[in-house]
């Protein structure tokens, strides 16, 4: 119990000081410190809402991958619904989860729409195409993550209304499934 003695002496020592240098001196560096952490700790919850976004679709967009979506006739409600539950953890699937599933010829054609308008709102241009065997398929995901510390925040800020979208994107082309299914 060597602990309590020390912590007495230390609580004596706090109780004897009259002069309030130590007051003014926390009140000072109080502000900016709970600033940084706080900025730190909204800044950590932003790679780790991400890296939760990337690996939701990576797992969602294997059933596309394999032909199990097309074979079943996955829906893109049920395809949300099957990201939802990858990612239901750290990230609610409400109208901040917008997701874009389209096939391509080839990977050298990949040219999708931009997600955020000039104003930085969403254009809502999201469509859901898993695509035949051999076709290129690019799975992109978007969420809408409101900045919690507000000055710090306004420097990770790309919408309106102090919120950051969050993206994750794959691409692959989906094996031959077809031949498959019809044996």
């Amino acid at each position: 119990m060597v602990l309590l003695p020390r912590t007495m002496l230390f609580m004596s020592r706090f109780k004897k000081a009259k002069g309030g240098a130590t007051v003014v001196e926390f009140a000072l560096v109080a502000m900016p410190f709970f600033m940084l952490l706080y900025a730190v700790l909204d800044i950590s919850l932003i790679f780790f809402a991400s890296t939760t976004l990337e690996n939701g679709i990576v797992g969602a967009a294997r059933k596309i991958r394999t032909g199990e979506a097309q074979s079943m006739g996955m829906t893109a409600n049920q395809f949300r619904d099957l990201v939802c539950n990858e990612i239901s953890m750290m990230l609610g699937c409400d109208a901040r989860l917008g997701l874009d599933v389209r096939k391509y010829n080839g990977f050298n054609n990949a040219a999708f729409p931009a997600a955020l308008d000039n104003n930085g709102n969403m254009t809502g241009n999201l469509t859901f195409d898993p695509g035949a065997p051999g076709d290129v398929i690019v799975v992109r995901a978007f969420y809408t993550w409101p900045m919690l510390t507000p000055t710090v925040g306004t420097q990770f800020v790309n919408m309106a209304g102090g919120h950051r979208l969050l993206e994750a994107s794959i691409s692959f082309r989906n094996e031959p499934f077809g031949s498959l299914l019809n044996n």
